[in-house]
C-alpha cells in the first residue's frame, strides 16, 4: 500500500508539471495575439505551484510574467512597472543561480526598455503637473538602472515642484551618499549652412565634423550640482522646521562652494528668522563683500540696520543701493523714513519739556533740527517722485511729512497728484 502511495504521488507531480508547461505556452501564445491581460490570468492560474518546479521552468514563468507586466504597462497601467521589473530580476536571479542563462539576455533588453518608458512617462506626468507619480517613476527608472544616477536627481526636483518634501529629501539623502556630482559635458558644434549651433552626442558630432557638414566643435563642461542639492536639502529641512538640520547643510554646502554668494544669503536668511539678528547682519555683510555691486543686498543690510536701531549703518547701506541702482523705490522709500522717524524721536522729547526759558530754547532747537530731517526726508522723495510720479508709496510718505511740516501748499499739491 505504501509503495502504490509513492508511485501514485510521482505520477500525479509529473502530470502538475506538463499541465504547467502547457499554461506557459498558452500565455505565450496570448502575448503573441497581444492580450496580455488573458496571459496575466493564466499565469496568475499557476502562481500558487510554480515554486515547486525546477529553475528553468521557474525562469520562464517569470520572464513570461515580466514581458506580460510590462504589455499592461505600456498600455496605460502604471502599476505594471514595478511588477514587471521584479519578473525580470526574477529571471535573471534564478539563471544567474543556475548557470543557464537562457532567458537572461532578452530579459535585460526588457528592463532597458522599461527603464526608457517609465522616464517618458515621468516626463509626461510633470507636464501634466503630476509631480508624485513622475517622482516615483523616475526613482524606479532609476531603481532599474542604478548607474543612471541622473534618474535620482530628477526624481528629487519633480518631488520639490510638487511640495512632497519628505520624499525629496529622501532621494537627495541618497544622492548625497552616492556622492553624485551632476557635471558633465555639453558636445556642440555649427552647421556649416545654417549657422545654427547645435548640441549632439561627442561620436555623432565627430562624424558630423569629419564630414564637413558641421565646424567649430566646441566642448562646454556642465557645473555640478552639489551645491544645488545641499541648498533645496536646506531650505526643506527649514520648510519642514528642522533648523538645526538646514544649519548643518549650509555649512556642509558653503564649505564645498565658498564662493556662492546665495548659499551665503540663504544662510543668513535663516539666522534671522531664527531671531539671530546680529549673525544674520555678520553674513549680509560678507555677502556684500563677495557682491559690492548688488543693489538687493545692500538694501537688505540697510534693513536689518535700521530694524536694530542702526541709522547710520542703515543709511550708508541705502546710499549705496541707490548707487548701484538710482530707481530703487523701496530704498528711496526707508531713506527717507530713517530722517522722519529720527525726526518724530525729537518730537516725543520736545513734548516733555516744561515752560521755562531753557526749555522753551531747547525746544526750538529741536523744533528746527526736527523740521530739517523731515525735508531732508521729503527731499528724497521728491527726487524719487521724478521717475516714479504715480508710486502711491512715494505720495502718501511725502504728503504725511508735509502734514507734519505744516506745509500747506506742498501738501494740497501731492494731494492732487494723488488724485483727491
Amino acid at each position: 500500500m505504501k509503495t502504490t502511495f509513492i508511485a501514485l504521488s510521482a505520477m500525479l507531480f509529473t502530470m502538475a508539471g506538463l499541465a504547467q508547461k502547457s499554461e506557459l505556452k498558452d500565455a505565450e501564445k496570448s502575448l503573441k495575439d497581444g492580450n496580455a491581460a488573458e496571459a496575466k490570468a493564466t499565469l496568475e492560474g499557476i502562481k500558487g505551484t510554480i515554486g515547486g518546479q525546477d529553475e528553468r521552468v521557474q525562469a520562464e514563468y517569470y520572464y513570461l510574467s515580466g514581458r506580460t507586466y510590462a504589455d499592461l504597462a505600456k498600455k496605460g497601467d502604471e502599476t505594471a512597472f514595478d511588477d514587471a521589473m521584479t519578473a525580470f530580476r526574477k529571471v535573471i536571479s534564478l539563471e544567474e543561480a543556475s548557470g543557464k542563462e537562457k532567458f537572461t539576455p532578452e530579459s535585460q533588453q526588457w528592463l532597458q526598455s522599461l527603464t526608457a518608458d517609465l522616464v517618458n512617462a515621468a516626463v509626461d506626468d510633470n507636464n501634466e503637473k503630476k509631480f508624485k507619480e513622475a517622482a516615483e517613476k523616475l526613482y524606479l527608472a532609476y531603481s532599474l538602472s542604478p548607474q543612471d544616477t541622473s534618474y535620482l536627481y530628477y526624481a528629487a526636483s519633480s518631488a520639490v515642484n510638487g511640495g512632497h518634501y519628505e520624499e525629496a529629501l529622501k532621494y537627495y539623502n541618497e544622492l548625497k551618499d552616492l556622492g553624485y556630482d551632476g557635471s558633465g559635458m555639453v558636445y556642440k558644434a555649427t552647421n556649416v549652412e545654417t549657422g545654427e549651433v547645435v548640441e549632439m552626442e561627442k561620436i555623432q558630432r565627430d562624424i558630423m565634423i569629419k564630414s564637413g557638414e558641421y565646424k567649430d566643435p566646441l566642448d562646454e563642461k556642465t557645473p555640478s550640482k552639489k551645491a544645488e542639492i545641499v541648498k533645496n536639502m536646506a531650505l526643506i529641512y527649514t520648510q519642514l522646521g528642522q533648523d538645526d538640520k538646514a544649519l548643518q547643510a549650509y555649512t556642509d554646502a558653503r564649505a564645498q562652494n565658498p564662493e556662492d554668494v546665495n548659499l551665503l544669503l540663504n544662510e543668513a536668511n535663516l539666522h534671522y528668522k531664527m531671531g539671530d539678528k546680529d549673525k544674520f547682519k555678520v553674513l549680509m555683510a560678507e555677502a556684500a563683500a563677495m557682491a559690492p555691486d548688488n543693489p538687493d543686498l545692500q538694501y537688505n543690510i540697510g534693513v536689518i540696520n535700521m530694524e536694530q536701531g542702526n541709522i547710520p549703518e542703515a543709511r550708508a547701506a541705502y546710499k549705496r543701493t541707490l548707487e548701484i541702482n538710482p530707481g530703487y523705490v523701496n530704498a528711496q522709500l526707508n531713506l527717507s523714513t530713517t530722517y522722519v522717524n529720527e525726526g518724530n524721536a525729537l518730537i516725543d522729547e520736545m513734548n516733555s519739556l516744561g515752560n521755562t526759558k531753557a526749555d522753551i530754547e531747547k525746544y526750538e532747537s529741536l523744533k528746527q533740527k526736527k523740521d530739517e530731517l523731515f525735508l531732508e526726508g521729503a527731499a528724497i522723495l521728491e527726487d524719487a517722485l521724478k521717475t516714479n510720479p504715480d508710486n502711491q508709496g512715494i505720495l502718501t510718505q511725502l504728503k504725511n511729512i508735509y502734514g507734519a511740516l505744516g506745509d500747506t501748499e506742498n501738501f494740497q499739491r501731492i494731494k492732487k497728484l494723488m488724485g483727491e
